[in-house]
């Protein structure tokens, strides 16, 4: 059996419409559905799905809200992620590690959303290849 693959993230964030404002103006993602102004899913080109929802009173156990390490977006190539951190830094959209190649030929950084989530930007070659089958 094999799934579709990781395609939806939901995120509890301090305000929805901030935290769409962000992902629609650096991402370029589109609402896919609002049905409130606390509740809104948004997609890229119908491959994935974010949910944005607002972060609970009710914290959970221990009254601590549930951590996330960090979500990312998978690039075409290589230049790709050269060209879009040229367009953070031009956006000044808050840069939380700096570009780098990795040993498995991936190359990525991370910059950080409304809500200080992390969110990698990442050429990873099997990624890549199976986007273009």
């Amino acid at each position: 059996m094999k799934t579709l693959g990781l395609r939806h993230v939901a995120l509890n964030v301090s305000d929805p419409q901030r935290s769409k404002e962000f992902y629609v103006r650096v991402f370029k993602m589109q609402v896919e559905w609002e049905p409130d102004p606390d509740n809104i899913y948004l997609t890229s080109h119908g491959m994935d799905n974010l949910a944005i929802h607002p972060l609970a009173a009710d914290k959970g156990p221990a009254g601590v809200a549930q951590r996330l390490d960090h979500i990312g977006f998978a690039l075409p190539d290589l230049q790709s992620v050269d060209e879009w951190y040229q367009w953070i830094k031009e956006n000044k959209v808050p840069i939380a590690q700096e570009i780098k190649t990795h040993r498995d030929g991936a190359r990525s950084f991370y910059i950080r959303d409304p809500d200080g989530i992390v969110v990698q930007l990442i050429y990873h070659p099997p990624i890549a290849k199976a986007a273009q089958n």
